[in-house]
């Protein structure tokens, strides 16, 4: 059996996807890059294949991508996570009636995709690595909050108030203006959806960069954020196309990719 797979090396986050022959995916895996970058990413398509029972020598193709992907070696390619990102989504998003546009947080930066019918790419933004607008930036607020990351949604719903203004474009500013929000006895919960509001706001702005057509899909680990969803969706006025696994949706592309290429005879 020939199996493909894809690994999206972040700066946050080791994503892994395998695909069989037909193109349907076997297993994903995600875990935390840490600073060994290559080694982590070893052992996570380790881990995955060995969950699955298959030899590495089944894997006819592999396929690296996102902010390390360099350092793997071992890929038979690597491509742009602008390029994967959007084979990505425009497989995943058929099953909602194909995607246009595509919004990704990743850990330090954000991106704004459009794609043809096709799938390919026809224009992309990507956001300052400064920018207040990151899965970074939700890890910095929550620590200062002193909640947990994944209790950022349900803070979100939980508040009374009206949603706080953060205007700092800058992290390290922003994560001042967050702590003087709370020595000013404002609510969490205020908070924490006037963090996602200001992410929302930005996102937005980089999507009308490079324009904004029906459907709208959103991934990256953040997507994973129901408040950060729904001021999204607020901000753009309409419904977005989440996937059941929006982490992945880079590493999956570059499995299909690797696929495609090995029957395409270039492998």
């Amino acid at each position: 059996m020939n199996y493909f797979a894809g690994l999206d090396i972040g700066s946050t986050a080791i994503k892994v996807a395998l695909v069989n022959q037909e193109g349907d995916l076997i297993g994903m895996r995600v875990t935390d890059s840490g600073s060994l970058f290559h080694k982590n990413a070893k052992e996570a398509l380790r881990v995955l294949l060995e969950q699955h029972g298959i030899a590495r020598e089944e894997v006819r193709y592999l396929i690296a991508t996102g902010y390390g992907r360099k350092l793997f070696k071992e890929a038979d390619d690597s491509i742009s996570e602008i390029t994967a990102n959007a084979i990505g989504a425009h497989e995943v998003g058929r099953a909602f009636g194909g995607v246009r546009t595509i919004i990704n947080i990743g850990g330090q930066d954000s991106k704004a995709i459009q794609i043809d019918a096709t799938g390919s790419v026809s224009n992309f933004a990507m956001n300052d690595k400064c920018a207040a607008g990151t899965g970074r930036f939700l890890d910095v607020a929550a620590r200062n909050l002193n909640i947990d990351l994944e209790e950022l949604g349900d803070y979100h719903f939980n508040g009374k108030g009206v949603p706080l203004t953060i205007n700092s474009t800058c992290t390290v500013f922003a994560e001042s203006e967050i702590i003087g929000l709370l020595a000013n006895s404002h609510g969490k919960e205020e908070i924490v959806a006037g963090i996602h509001y200001s992410i929302a706001k930005r996102t937005v702005r980089l999507a009308k960069r490079v324009g904004i057509e029906d459907r709208v899909y959103f991934d990256g680990g953040p997507a994973l954020n129901k408040g950060l969803v729904a001021a999204l969706q607020d901000e753009l006025q309409r419904e977005l196309v989440v996937p059941e696994h929006p982490q992945t949706t880079t590493a999956f592309g570059a499995a299909i990719l690797a696929r495609n290429e090995f029957l395409s005879g270039n492998g």
